[in-house]
Parts: structure tokens; sequence; C-alpha cells
């Protein structure tokens, strides 16, 4: 059989591999440097410049975007960046646009390197968990101390230079209970207009594989992660659509809207996000950088064979395939796929194995939006902006108001949140 080109995929690419700078309770990374024994973990000139080629040349896309992660990907120092560029520049397509973005902690963010993004026009996602005290409670450095000064201090010097940037904030047991504290601190301090909310489940194991069917403590419940996206997309419904970007609305808005998953963790299938090892190493995905999903070398074999391979094609294919029947009858289906299978490790209620751990959560938020997305849904379709389901929620809030004052006693509570006897508020007009 012959063997296909892949349409699209993307690469995440991990110069350093999993070293970093800090030491996050909750990381995953941290444990794969164990599967490269004596490596400095430096991605040789050679292999970036084998991964530049092979990357363009199997694109087909008007914009090719390269993705650097880690570990911390700055370890690197600035002069790979810069070689990198240069690589790009010289394997170009013809009328190709290079585009790149970078995660990073930023503790080590400085003038040069906040000039050399702007200069080359890097997207920059910024790992941040919310304030002070919710952004320090796991994210700490290899001593043990805080890093939220180090951090603000990498974020300013970002704006300072006007680098376009958005910011990344892991949901875990600490930061969960307070999802109105961490989102009004992004948009507000932070100011940042595009936010992701990815929720920590840590398997409780030593060798940091997906493996076993218990989590940690600092992982988020399944039902806190539900209410942690409901409560902030409340707020986001009734004051900033059209201003303010969260990844998982925006991915709820396409499903709503009837096109395919943007997400791979949404997708019906995956296996088009790969990750890539500081010495050409090539497994399926980011999350299972395990020796089992280790697709080969791109030093000793081509890239495109090996993301078309079958082994990588059954890895995503068997998303689809492993869904249980309870996900299959869901009603909520068409906008989860039954997440990433990563987390997949638990049983459904009629005792079968492949259930979404966090299947409550999703559940429970995406049946929380129902109503307002069919309504931007709806605008959208209309060609008119999404933002106008802000009045139609004020309109239905006003009605809900209405209604709670009409059942209300005397003496109840008054149902607009004053704190103070009916009577005493809005039921004074009865008197």
């Amino acid at each position: 059989m012959k063997q296909m080109t892949p349409t699209a995929f993307h690469l995440m690419v991990k110069p350093r591999g999993a070293i970093c700078n800090l030491d996050c309770k909750y990381c995953y990374f941290l444990q794969k440097e164990e599967l490269y024994p004596g490596s400095q973990f430096r991605m040789s000139v050679e292999v970036l410049r084998s991964y530049t080629r092979q990357y363009i040349e199997s694109q087909n896309s008007p914009e090719v975007t390269f993705a650097w992660q880690g570990g911390e990907p700055t370890l690197m120092g600035l002069g790979f960046f810069e070689q990198a560029v240069t690589f790009q520049q010289k394997f170009k397509k013809p009328g190709t646009r290079i585009s790149n973005a970078l995660q990073t902690n930023g503790t080590l963010l400085n003038d040069d390197w906040c000039r050399f993004f702007k200069q080359r026009n890097f997207l920059i996602g910024l790992s941040l968990d919310g304030p002070r005290e919710l952004h320090d409670a796991y994210r700490v450095n290899k001593g043990g101390q805080p890093t939220f000064d180090q951090v603000m201090h990498g974020l300013r010097l970002l704006q300072k230079h006007g680098v376009e940037f958005n910011v990344l904030s892991t949901v875990h047991a600490a930061n969960a209970p307070f999802p109105l504290e961490v989102y009004r601190f992004l948009r507000d301090e932070v100011q940042t207009q595009f936010m992701q909310f990815i929720p920590i489940v840590e398997r409780e194991n030593e060798t940091g594989f997906q493996e076993g069917d218990e989590v940690t403590g600092r992982s988020v419940s399944a039902v806190s992660y539900g209410t942690f996206l409901s409560t902030i997309f409340d707020e986001w419904v009734r004051h900033d659509v059209g201003s303010t970007y969260v990844q998982m609305f925006d991915v709820a808005l396409g499903a709503w809207m009837g096109h395919p998953g943007s997400l791979c963790v949404f997708a019906p299938t995956c296996g088009d996000a790969l990750a890539l090892e500081h010495n050409g190493d090539l497994y399926s995905c980011d999350h299972y950088v395990e020796p089992d999903f280790l697709l080969g070398n791109i030093e000793e074999n081509k890239l495109i064979p090996l993301v078309a391979s079958a082994k990588q094609r059954q890895f995503g294919q068997h998303k689809l395939d492993s869904l249980p029947r309870y996900c299959r009858e869901c009603e909520v289906r068409f906008a989860c796929h039954g997440g990433c299978p990563k987390n997949r490790f638990i049983k459904t209620p009629d005792s079968e194995s492949g259930l979404n751990y966090l299947c409550a959560g999703y559940k429970a938020f995406f049946n929380h939006v129902d109503e307002p997305m069919k309504m931007m849904a709806s605008l959208l379709q209309q060609q008119r902006p999404a933002n106008g389901v802000m009045e139609w929620v004020s309109v239905q809030d006003s009605k809900k108001l209405d209604e709670a004052f009409a059942k209300s006693g005397r003496n109840d509570p008054c149902p607009c949140g004053s704190g103070r006897k009916f009577k005493q508020c809005h039921g004074r007009k009865r008197s």
C-alpha cells in the first residue's frame, strides 16, 4: 500500500528536552530526563538544520508555524533561535510565511530576548497560574522558592517591547476554587486578551508515563474543572465577548457551528500534533513521550514517512475506535469526542473502560453553555458579531430576576444578591 503524505500536522519541538530552570510540582516533563541518560539535552545545529528543512518541505499551507516548547526553551540561549530563524529563511518556499510560537515560564526573559521576539514576530505563550498566592502554590524554582515576581517581570518586558503574547494557566487543586480571581487577574492586571486554561491531571506513579488510574492531590477534580470553566464563562459571556478570547470557549463555539475540532483534545481523532525531542526523536504526541510511542529519529528516517506511518495513523484512530458506548451516546459528544486519550482511564457508569477522568466536568460545562453557544453561532451565521450575545444574556437575566422577585416573600433574601431581606431591598416597591 502506498504511504500517504499527511495533509497537515503540527510539531512541538523541545530543543532542551525536559530541562527546565523551575521545579513546578505538577510538571510531567521533568521525569522525561530519564529517557536519555547521559544526554546534554541540547539540540545540535545539525538536528536543527535537518528539522527546519524537513518541516518546511512537509507543509503544504501558505504559513508554516514553528512551535518551541520545553522544559524551558530559552535555556538554549538567544543564539540558537537566531540560527533557527536563519535556517527558516534559507529553506522557506517562495510565497510561504514563517511564524514562530514559543512557550516560556518567563523567568529568563530580558530586553535582548524581547527585542528579538518583537523583531522576528514571535508569539509568546507565558505560563502564569493566576495571582501570586495561586501561581506560587506549585510553580517554584529548584530551591522551592516562589516565581511570581520573576514571571511578572518577564511579562512587563514583553509588554514594554510590544511582543505579542498569550497566557497559559494550568488549573489544579490550588487555583480551581478561585475561577474569577484567576480570570479577572489575567484580564485586568495582566491585560492579556488570549487565555488558555489547561487542566492538571497528574497520574500517581513512579514512571511519569500515562499509566495507572489514581491521580495526585495536585490534580483538579472533574467537577471542579467544569465549575471553573462555567464560572468564567458566565463572566465572559456578560462582559467580554469580542474583547477577551478564551481558547476553550472559541473551540466550543466552533463545535456549535459544526466546524471540525480545531483542538486535538476535542477532535474525533488525533495524531496530527507530534513532539520532537532535542536529539531528533519523534514521538506520537507531546503527552506520550514514552518508548512505546517513539516513531523514529528524523536524522535516520525522513519526517514525512514517520508522520504518515501506520503506527502514527493507528495512534490517532485509536481515539475514536476506543470511545466507550457511554460517550458515543452522549448529548455533547459533538463538542467533546471523549477528550484527550491521556485522561481516558476511568470506567463508565456501566463499567466500560476508557472514560475521560474529566468527563463530569466537560459534560457540565458543555451543557451549561449550550444556549449562549447556540445564540452566538446563530449571530455568526447571520454575519453578525458574536458579542451580540451579551445583550441577549442581559435580557434573559432580567427575566429570571423578575420571576424571582415575583416569587419572593417579604422576609426572604433578595434575589438581587444584596444580602438584605427582600422587603428592605427590591421588595420596597410592593409595600
